[in-house]
């Protein structure tokens, strides 16, 4: 979600600031501003829309300054405004702020007045500028105000008449602080600081730290001095290039062979899987899988395969609903905790509410110093690398596959797979690259398609078993980028309600490939083309010959063991999804009212 940048440096920071928000875009934003102190003079700029508009007034009205911090707002409280955009400033402090403090209007009744904004942000620095007043130092003026905030915060303070200071904060949103020479930084991710330092410092929950030019100083929760780890986190600057692609989207799309045979690499040795960190699924009773959006479908798909595979109980829950449905938590069972930035609020706290009663808590990150594989006992790292998408593709892709040997380690530990079948699955999973690499030859195809169903305003999409979950995947892509609205169901599910939707308008994406229900799945499909349902049919060229006729569409996809078919089949309906919306103008990687990681509830 909105991104934050802060810097004691040099140089101007303007245009350094300017240049680290470019690099948060991804995140998710619908204004910008950045503040600077300036021969003790406290002063801002703000933009509503893209950063080009800010850049734009920088031009017009420039801010000097060697010290200053930086903001992309993505909104929670009031609409998108130059008056709701960060920095938020009363009197002689600036504040920039991830999160939502929950007590504002509490807070806001308290020190009463007139507002400016309708943010709750703004309530911290009127709180902040109220312990000033009382002649309270700039760091204590700070910490006083953080003590009277409850909510979900990283927070960054600017002081006038002080150049060489920020004040920082981080109760449930990341906040990291980077090291240079002479020169101090602070982001809310290493994206942010990459091109600044490799040299991170990450808050823990409940931090408050204050950084000068000649380092930082940290307190944890309790109030005492902290010692936090400097970490080396180099960021490879063409990763965040879209490498001659239109989209970053596209390019991440093209990167899953990769991707998958990097992490694929960490996981499997000669035919066994063998993964980075040890866990024991025999010792376990069962098995709770937590997650938001996209995370949570790659748990739906792996419910299917431990259940299957390793014979092993498993439950699938959305983060938001876990802990406010007060589960039964069985203390010899685990859960696990799927995020692609390890920083997703509600996962966060659902992992924290779990933690009290799991026998063991485990996680599949892709960030190995966030939050979430910080506080687990055991993490899985996926291996993506930065994925700037809003959109997930080579995340969802790799979760799926961490996932998968997961369930056949667990079925190794449980008794419930033989050598010989680990050793099958283990040779697929070796060929998933080269597979994907087959799959992603039907982009032109997809291209085609795309021009039918951009033209709907409605779009259904079906599966069976683990095709089911990827179903909601393909529906829940499509809706995020496109802004068609499309739905997803169990094929079998579709004659007890969704079949009224079904008439010659409406188009229906089948997800079949050759397995064990395909001829099921078949006969629904016949039940949607009998209603004049226009169907596109996905599957390999067997499923084509035997269930192809009469579909408005077939899309050829190559033949693979049905256990990888939810990994290979995401490639169509990524490539649907993004064709359609290209087609359609929208703007597929930073989709409207959309953010890339949720760090607040």
């Amino acid at each position: 979600m909105c991104g934050i940048i802060g810097i004691l440096g040099d140089h101007q920071a303007a245009p350094i600031m300017v240049d680290a928000l470019k690099r948060l875009e991804y995140r998710g934003y619908d204004s910008a501003g950045i503040a600077t102190v300036e021969d003790g003079r406290l002063d801002r700029r703000r933009a509503v829309g893209k950063l080009v508009n800010l850049a734009d007034l920088l031009v017009s009205d420039p801010l000097a300054g060697k010290a200053g911090i930086g903001h992309t707002r993505w909104a929670t409280h009031g609409v998108p405004s130059v008056a709701n955009a960060h920095p938020h400033r009363s009197g002689r402090v600036a504040v920039v702020h991830n999160g939502i403090i929950e007590n504002f209007r509490e807070l806001r009744a308290e020190l009463g007045g007139t507002w400016e904004s309708q943010t709750d942000t703004e309530t911290i620095v009127r709180l902040c500028e109220s312990f000033l007043d009382r002649g309270m130092s700039p760091q204590d003026a700070a910490f006083a105000t953080v003590d009277r905030l409850r909510g979900a915060y990283a927070l960054c303070f600017l002081f006038d008449g002080e150049a060489d200071l920020l004040v920082c904060a981080r109760a449930g949103s990341p906040l990291a602080i980077g090291h240079g020479q002479g020169e101090m930084f602070v982001g809310s991710d290493a994206i942010a600081l990459g091109p600044l330092t490799d040299r991170l410092t990450y808050l823990e929950e409940g931090d408050r730290a204050v950084v000068t030019r000649e380092g930082a100083t940290i307190w944890d929760s309790n109030g005492a001095r902290a010692n936090r780890d400097v970490v080396r986190v180099p960021v490879d600057s063409q990763r965040i290039e879209k490498g001659g692609h239109r989209h970053f989207m596209a390019k991440e799309i093209h990167e899953q062979p990769q991707t998958l045979s990097d992490v694929l690499d960490l996981y499997l040795d000669g035919d066994r899987v063998s993964p980075p960190a040890e866990v024991d699924f025999a010792a376990l009773s069962r098995l709770t899988i937590v997650a938001c959006g996209t995370a949570y479908i790659a748990g739906t798909v792996a419910k299917y395969w431990f259940e299957q595979i390793a014979r092993m109980p498993v439950e699938c829950d959305i983060a938001s609903e876990y802990r406010y449905r007060d589960p039964v938590i069985d203390p010899e069972g685990a859960a696990l905790f799927v995020s692609q930035s390890g920083e997703t609020a509600d996962t966060l706290a659902a992992l924290r509410h779990a933690a009290s009663g799991a026998k063991a808590i485990l996680s599949v990150v892709n960030v190995p110093e966030s939050s979430i594989a910080r506080e687990s006992d055991v993490a899985f790292p996926i291996r993506a690398g930065v994925e700037i998408g809003v959109a997930s593709t080579k995340a969802f892709t790799n979760q799926l596959a961490v996932l998968l040997c997961l369930a056949v380690l667990a079925a190794r530990q449980r008794g419930a797979i033989d050598a010989a079948r680990e050793a099958a699955i283990v040779g697929e999973l070796r060929r998933l690259p080269g597979l994907m690499s087959l799959a992603l030859a039907t982009e032109g195809r997809c291209a085609e398609l795309s021009h039918w169903l951009a033209e709907a305003s409605d779009i259904l999409f079906l599966g069976r078993g683990p095709m089911f979950p990827l179903a909601h995947e393909g529906a829940l892509k499509l809706k995020e980028i496109s802004y068609i609205h499309a739905e997803a169901y169990a094929s079998g599910e579709l004659k007890h309600g969704p079949i009224a939707l079904v008439d010659r308008t409406l188009p229906v994406v089948v997800l079949a490939p050759t397995d064990a229900l395909f001829e099921k799945t078949v006969s629904n499909m016949q039940e949607v083309m009998a209603r004049e349902g226009q169907v596109l049919l996905v599957t390999d060229a067997e499923g084509e010959a035997a269930g192809g006729g009469g579909c408005r569409a077939v899309l050829r996809m190559p033949a693979c063991d049905p256990v990888l078919a939810p990994i290979l089949y995401s490639v169509p309906a990524q490539l649907l999804a993004y064709h359609t919306a290209v087609h359609k103008g929208t703007d597929v990687d930073q989709p409207r009212n959309l953010a890339k990681s949720v760090t607040v509830e």
